[in-house]
């Protein structure tokens, strides 16, 4: 008992000090970096990672909230051999096994060695979003690329530093292979330093107390982290829950079919299961998300991270957290795609993801759920010469984050969502020394969070003025541009994004999700971002709050009327009014579902039903990879084409309509 007692509290000394490194580590690479994506947005990652590639330490209070079940065992296999010294260097999503994502992530990394040893006993590992790596367009990542060859600069996992010398050829075509290389290597450098800090910090760590009792600890607290979790998941009731959502892919005019994002959420006593088996294929849009299909994988388990910390507070923030949870995700998915996938925008499927997961959730723990979200962390860039230099300029404007779903006992949070995790605002005077650019308006959106017992948070509106004789504006991640964000417990959905712009002459173009957008000086770029859903009926929320709300300019006095029945007059609730009102209200409204997906949703779906998307990715998952997403859109505008004659589709009548288009299409290739 003693003995066990004595290691538990140096596992607890070990988990302070491996903290204190890790937040070190991260503090410097901030601290000494040149971009604004990394020294305000906090776009990037710091971690201690044991030997097989498992992080057993990351910041818990800095840089970005991806960082947990983050797999790095494939990079670390890549490097055949480690010297004192070395730093390592990639930003290739498959040679990596899923520890990048996309392009712009430049992950380093650099062993630590016990005295005397030959081989590491653990790395440190940082990364950060490169401003810009090449590709389509500034910034790098464009909605539309169809491949991972438009995106960018691909370096497989190298030695950048080998035993402590710098490779210059190297840094020559990280360079070469950015609009802005400075700044780009300036951040490379900030990750060079802070990994030197951390490895003096660790080796430091060693000589006080010895290499056995930090390598217990090193698994010790993954061991811990694994119980704390393990004992959360065994609280949620046994069974398997279903949800789904979708990505929405309407980039040009007109409205594209979304793609459906399908989970069923398994939990059997501590373990849980992800199975994205009806989730669609991958799609020809840098939409796709690179997981490989690992366990716990970081961009498919933050939903379940922030429900951990959320039961417990003190859980120990390491990739232990997620060793109970099994991922089944087929190859050729949205979720794993095969190599060359244009994959530069994954993170508007990494947000939508959380939210399915949460879904699915809420049907085995309902109180603990919120509502959905905004669902969207759009990041837009602008390439402008200066108008003094000529000189072009790439740089972040801002990211575009919705608000967040209402909780059961609490309102949404107003311009921050859940699912955006640690994303911090970039200060409008920094943009505005940073790029030729006037921000017109920054602030919340009225009426726009969902209508409940407690409201959904309000999304952002956001207005700039181009100051450059030319500037190019690009955004990925824009979504629930069409679908609402779905209410929970009788709340009601959120509202959708927009965007719209005002040229310098005054003409109003309405815009959809942005891909690549040309402003010229005068011109107005008008963003609204999307509103949280509410959770609960909103009859039965306190007039007091909706006149707090009314005050605030959060809600209107026509909607606080509308909407929750709540009549003022003079600053103040009518009391009598209200009560007559709410009444009223109640005898015209049906009674909400759990979930309310809006009415876009749901008229999409009655055109769509369940069976029959899953008729039709049946047939396409028969088909080889090379063609499977091309015919898949075929058999979907087959059926949207009868569809819209007013002829049902059955499910089972799918097989014989894929065999009819295949043979059209053999008899036009070989006519």
């Amino acid at each position: 008992m003693a003995e066990a007692m004595a290691d538990a509290v140096m596992v607890e000394v070990m988990r302070n000090h491996f903290m204190g490194i890790v937040r070190e580590l991260g503090a410097t690479l901030r601290n000494a970096a040149r971009t604004v994506f990394v020294k305000e947005t906090a776009d990037f990652g710091a971690y201690l990672v044991d030997a097989s590639g498992e992080v057993f330490m990351t910041p818990d209070d800095m840089g970005i909230f991806i960082t947990i079940g983050t797999p790095m065992g494939d990079a670390i296999a890549a490097i055949p051999r480690y010297e004192r010294g070395d730093v390592c260097i990639t930003n290739d999503p498959e040679s990596s096994g899923g520890m990048v994502t996309h392009l712009p992530d430049y992950f380093l990394w650099a062993p630590i060695f016990a005295p005397g040893a030959e081989l590491p006993m653990c790395f440190a590992f940082c990364f950060i979003h490169a401003t810009d790596v090449g590709g389509l367009v500034p910034g790098s990542v464009s909605p539309t690329a169809v491949d991972i060859h438009q995106e960018g600069l691909i370096l497989p996992p190298s030695k950048l530093c080998r035993g402590g010398e710098l490779n210059l050829e190297l840094e020559r075509i990280v360079r070469a292979n950015s609009r802005v290389p400075d700044l780009n290597w300036g951040d490379i450098q900030a990750q060079m330093g802070a990994l030197e800090v951390t490895r003096k910090r660790m080796g430091e760590l060693i000589d006080h107390y010895g290499l056995e009792p930090v390598e217990r600890g090193i698994e010790g607290v993954l061991a811990y982290s694994e119980r704390q979790a393990r004992a959360i998941i065994e609280r949620v009731p046994d069974g398997t829950y279903t949800f789904s959502d979708y990505m929405e892919t309407d980039f040009r005019e007109g409205l594209g079919l979304p793609i459906r994002i399908k989970l069923e959420l398994s939990v059997r006593g501590s373990e849980m299961e992800l199975d994205f088996g009806a989730t669609d294929p991958q799609v020809g849009l840098a939409l796709n998300l690179a997981t490989h299909g690992k366990r716990g994988h970081n961009m498919i388990v933050p939903a379940l991270v922030n429900y951990f910390r959320s039961c417990d507070p003190e859980i120990t923030y390491n990739s232990g957290m997620v060793r109970p949870v099994g991922l089944k995700v087929p190859r050729g998915s949205l979720l794993n795609p095969e190599p060359g996938a244009a994959l530069g925008a994954r993170q508007a499927t990494m947000f939508r993801v959380p939210e399915v997961i949460m879904g699915a959730l809420a049907q085995a723990v309902p109180d603990q759920i919120p509502a959905c979200g905004g669902g969207q962390g759009a990041i837009m860039f602008v390439a402008a010469p200066e108008f003094e230099s000529g000189t072009s300029r790439v740089s972040i404007l801002q990211p575009l984050v919705g608000g967040s779903g209402a909780r059961r006992d609490l309102d949404g949070t107003d311009g921050v969502d859940f699912v955006a995790g640690f994303y911090r605002n970039i200060p409008t005077e920094v943009l505005e020394n940073d790029a030729p650019i006037l921000i017109e308006r920054y602030g919340l959106r009225q009426d726009g969070g969902g209508a409940g017992r407690q409201r959904g948070g309000l999304g952002l509106d956001y207005a700039l003025r181009v100051l450059s004789p030319l500037a190019t504006v690009t955004c990925r991640g824009m979504e629930r541009m069409r679908f609402r964000p779905w209410g929970r417990a009788g709340g009601e959905a959120g509202t959708q994004g927009r965007a719209q712009m005002t040229r310098a002459g005054g003409r109003v173009e309405r815009l959809g999700k942005i891909d690549v957008l040309q402003m010229r000086p005068g011109d107005v770029l008008e963003l609204n971002t999307p509103c949280g859903a509410g959770y609960g009926p909103a009859l039965e929320r306190e007039p007091a709050l909706v006149l707090a709300d009314v005050l605030d300019g959060f809600v209107s006095v026509q909607a606080a009327e509308a909407s929750y029945g709540v009549v003022l007059a003079g600053g103040a609730v009518d009391g009598a009014a209200t009560s007559t009102r709410r009444r009223q209200l109640a005898t015209e409204r049906s009674a909400r579902p759990d979930f309310e997906v809006g009415p876009e949703r749901r008229e999409f779906e009655r055109r769509w039903p369940s069976p029959l998307q899953d008729a039709v990715n049946a047939a396409a998952w028969g088909l080889p990879s090379g063609v499977r997403g091309v015919i898949r859109d075929l058999i979907r505008a087959e059926v949207e084409a009868e569809l819209e004659a007013g002829r049902a589709v059955a499910p089972e009548s799918v097989p014989a309509l894929l065999a009819n288009l295949l043979a059209q299409l053999r008899g036009r290739l070989f006519a």
